[in-house]
């Protein structure tokens, strides 16, 4: 049986992702989505270890996965991920997107897991001169040092979706998205908008696909030609 690790469950992503493979009859596995507060679900694939990362180093989040029987991970999916705004300081942000990220991605590599999928940012660059694409690259950098035999790093420009949570900026960023996307042609295509129901549909197909050894960068495109892939299936969000 096939375990995915699943970091920021409760996400605009996470949750699609979630909702997906819990509904997929072609994912006979389960998913141990680690959150701060239960999910409040039950479903025979749903493990829901409730603990606060933030606060735990390595060997507190193996000890944790081991109460909950997690002895084994096959794929890391992390799509954590927070704002400057939401941060309130850059320090708090790069524990969050680098650091945590990071710390997930050693306990899965240390329970065996050989697959890695990370949503990053398009634009990502551990050189650039914006801190919020530097540290994407960072992590994206510092990931590939790990030892995973498959990586794959899906970079999405604007994600569109309601959250559950007010993010006035946010909406406004959507709306422009969807005005100016369709005029993003050939190279420019990877900055256009994408549905966030649409990366964690690419995301659940390289699941289930379990590829061959590689890194690999997904871009607007291409997740869109792996969503195109995906059976066809219903509602993606879980429910209780």
């Amino acid at each position: 049986m096939r375990t995915v690790l699943l970091a920021g469950a409760t996400g605009l992503i996470g949750i699609e992702l979630l909702g997906r493979l819990l509904r997929d009859e072609a994912f006979d596995g389960r998913v141990v989505a680690p959150t701060r507060r239960a999910i409040g679900l039950s479903h025979p694939k749903l493990v829901n270890p409730v603990l606060d990362a933030m606060t735990l180093g390595d060997l507190g989040l193996l000890n944790v996965l081991a109460n909950d029987g997690v002895d084994h991970i096959d794929t890391y999916a992390c799509c954590l991920g927070t704002t400057l705004a939401k941060a309130g300081s850059r320090v708090v942000f790069q524990s969050i997107d680098h650091g945590l990220v990071l710390r997930w991605a050693r306990v899965a590599r240390t329970r065996g897991a050989r697959q890695v999928l990370l949503v990053s940012s398009v634009g990502a660059d551990p050189n650039s001169r914006s801190f919020y694409l530097r540290v994407k690259g960072e992590v994206e950098r510092d990931l590939a040092q790990l030892g995973f035999p498959r990586i794959d790093v899906l970079r999405p420009g604007q994600l569109l979706g309601e959250r559950g949570e007010s993010r006035p900026v946010e909406r406004i960023a959507q709306a422009a998205a969807r005005l100016y996307s369709p005029w993003l042609k050939g190279g420019l295509s990877r900055y256009r908008g994408i549905d966030a129901g649409t990366v964690a549909e690419a995301m659940a197909q390289l699941i289930r696909e379990n590829g061959v050894a590689g890194d690999r960068i997904h871009h607007h495109d291409e997740m869109q030609a792996l969503a195109a892939q995906a059976p066809a299936h219903g509602d993606s969000k879980p429910s209780a």
